[in-house]
């Protein structure tokens, strides 16, 4: 199984950047792992966006679903997603309809989202849309994907992916406070990915996500072979993210970045 960062900003997108995006792929199978702004054009240089056989949203906050718009778009309008010829493209009667897995509520805000650009049903049209419960298990492909709640802003959930070639299992923490919940779901994890976005804690005390010291301590806490934190901006100095994380994880540690490849 292989994970590709295709984008790892926080809430704003780094210069020439995109935010949360992962691509898991596995014997073939590609799952989209979350789809904020500007994941979409890092996807196409990577894969055929025809190819993908889901997407799955951790949580509907605008950095991890707003690109699904261009994606809805070209999933319409694309000239190999056509039904006659059009110049070099023969045209087909099965255009790709990707599965998109979103948490309970999800058809809703796509469409109030998409209500602002008069096409309300863009998302639901493009893609076969359906909302996980918590204690849902997706089979894609190869790939079995079950959820953990985490603490956040609004409903948020963290991701397991396994797989049945034995390949290994891969946590991710989407957005989240320091939490004993994901300690626990990611206990004894391959590699647990998990957000650093802040270099220190909120300053109203109210918790939604975590410093770089913070994520390398779960990664220690749940016994994770290996780590890797994202979720932080340009601006914030890549070696003391590393080095902060690494001094909670108790070793080394590894940061997002886009187009770097972990395999497990």
């Amino acid at each position: 199984m292989r994970i590709t960062v295709l984008g790892k900003s926080p809430a704003w997108q780094d210069a020439n950047g995109a935010c949360s995006g992962y691509l898991v792929e596995d014997d073939g199978t590609v799952m989209l792992l979350d789809c904020g702004n500007g994941v979409f054009g890092k996807l196409r240089a990577h894969v055929d966006f025809v190819d993908v056989a889901a997407v799955v949203l951790t949580h509907l906050h605008a950095d991890h679903f707003f690109d699904l718009i261009p994606f809805a778009y070209a999933l319409h309008y694309h000239p190999r997603q056509q039904p006659v010829p059009v110049h070099r493209r023969a045209g087909t009667q099965t255009p790709a309809r990707p599965h998109l897995y979103g948490p309970p509520g999800a058809s809703d805000v796509f469409r109030r989202v998409c209500s602002v650009l008069n096409a309300e049903c863009l998302i639901e049209d493009a893609f076969d849309v359906c909302e996980y419960d918590g204690s849902d298990v997706l089979e894609i492909g190869p790939l079995r994907i079950r959820f953990h709640h985490v603490p956040h802003f609004i409903p948020t959930w963290a991701v397991e992916v396994t797989s049945v070639n034995g390949s290994g299992r891969f946590t991710f923490g989407a957005d989240n406070a320091p939490s004993d919940d994901l300690v626990r779901f990611a206990q004894g994890t391959d590699l647990l990915m998990v957000e650093a976005t802040l270099p220190r804690p909120e300053r109203s005390g109210l918790r939604g996500h975590m410093t770089p010291f913070e994520a390398g301590e779960h990664g220690r806490r749940a016994g994770a072979r290996r780590l890797v934190v994202t979720h932080f901006a340009d601006d914030l100095d890549e070696a003391w993210v590393r080095d902060e994380a690494a001094r909670g994880f108790g070793g080394e540690v590894s940061v997002a970045r886009e187009g770097a490849t972990f395999t497990v």
